[in-house]
């Protein structure tokens, strides 16, 4: 085996005395010991595979030292650098299904798997003990629930009770965050190092942020010396707590403006209307969420660019990302050359951009590179 670690139900010939979350051993054809994990029968990923190893057993110290190793790796990496980070990546952190976040003081863990839901009472005293967190919060309210046979499920779990805002610090700045309601686990931490890259280009620049969700490209560009940033969300929420960010790091409403609506609509409105921008930032949801939407998902992302590059001024840059782990580097680059041919322009890429370290990629498993982006300058 190449340590990938899932296992597929296509590739299992037979289950003896399998339970849902419980832990397997999984043999070749010969019986041949192959790996350890945990199956549940109703995800089309039966086995999430923990070990390779014949004579490690899963128990509470393999739960404990699994969640240490993790948290030693980020503190080499996020020290001094901000307090909101991600703690454990799932299986690129050898612990397929659980992910960790930090905001501060403060915890938040979503539960994806019905294999860490049962190993729950081994993680949760392992978290504590080695994070030492004021509280912690579950956010398991994502799709991917379903899949396992789960419900969607968010509430306290130990500790004090998070507020409704939280305030966290990104490169100098101010942010407000929203753990209970927020997307995500309340922010996107995997764009903060993008966020600070991006804005060196913002300088002098009137610059549209689609998809803004609650402003951080727009804090760091005006930090930056932008001229101007219009906000583009479709959530009115999101929006005012751009908004708040904004005012919070002692930018002036001169500078920054913000307006709802459907971004490919805008973007199409602002084509119409021949307005144009300096710089453009494309940070939207998950197109892909299938291998059945993968078509209209790469249409979806060339649609936009397309629309993105006919907005941008000779000179201008565009920062594009995609966040759908089913849409690889190399195809995310082929479909925004694409867009550049349907808005009949020329563009240079200036920068590949990607997840910072605190989301790593396991090199076994490649799907764990779901964000990538391009920086552009259209010619």
């Amino acid at each position: 085996m190449r340590h990938h670690p899932w296992l597929f139900s296509g590739a299992i010939q037979r289950v003896e005395n399998a339970g849902p979350g419980e832990i397997v051993t999984v043999r070749a054809a010969d019986n041949t010991f192959l790996a350890r994990g945990y199956y549940n029968s109703h995800s089309q990923i039966r086995v999430r595979l923990l070990t390779w190893n014949r004579d490690q057993p899963i128990d509470a110290a393999f739960w404990r030292r699994r969640v240490a190793a993790a948290w030693a790796r980020r503190n080499a990496i996020t020290r001094g650098k901000g307090d909101a980070w991600r703690a454990v990546h799932a299986e690129n952190d050898q612990l397929p299904g659980l992910v960790v976040d930090m905001y501060g003081d403060w915890m938040v863990v979503q539960q994806l798997t019905l294999g860490i839901v049962q190993a729950w009472p081994y993680l949760l005293p392992a978290l504590v003990e080695i994070a030492q967190p004021r509280g912690i919060l579950e956010r398991s309210d994502v799709p991917a629930r379903k899949e396992e046979g789960l419900s969607p499920k968010v509430g306290q779990l130990w500790g004090e009770t998070p507020p409704e805002e939280v305030l966290i610090h990104e490169a100098g700045y101010q942010i407000a965050v929203d753990l209970w309601h927020g997307q995500k686990t309340g922010y996107y931490l995997d764009q903060r190092l993008n966020r600070a890259y991006v804005a060196r280009w913002a300088a002098g620049r009137e610059l549209l942020n689609a998809f803004s969700y609650t402003g951080g490209f727009a804090v760091h560009a005006l930090g930056a010396g932008a001229k101007f940033v219009l906000n583009v969300d479709a959530s009115a929420t999101a929006l005012a707590w751009g908004e708040t960010n904004l005012q919070r790091n002692g930018f002036s409403p001169d500078h920054f403006a913000s307006q709802q609506g459907d971004v490919f609509q805008l973007l199409r409105r602002y084509r119409q209307e021949k307005r144009t921008f300096d710089m453009i930032i494309l940070d939207p949801p998950k197109f892909a969420t299938s291998k059945r939407t993968l078509i209209r998902a790469t249409r979806g992302y060339k649609d936009i660019n397309m629309l993105a590059l006919q907005c941008l001024r000779p000179g201008g840059t565009l920062a594009t990302f995609s966040c759908s782990g089913l849409v690889t580097p190399d195809l995310f680059q082929k479909v925004v050359f694409a867009a550049s041919i349907d808005a009949g322009v020329e563009a240079q890429i200036l920068a590949d951009l990607e997840q910072p370290p605190d989301h790593p990629v396991l090199l076994s498993f490649p799907e764990g590179r779901y964000l990538k982006g391009l920086l552009l300058r259209r010619l």
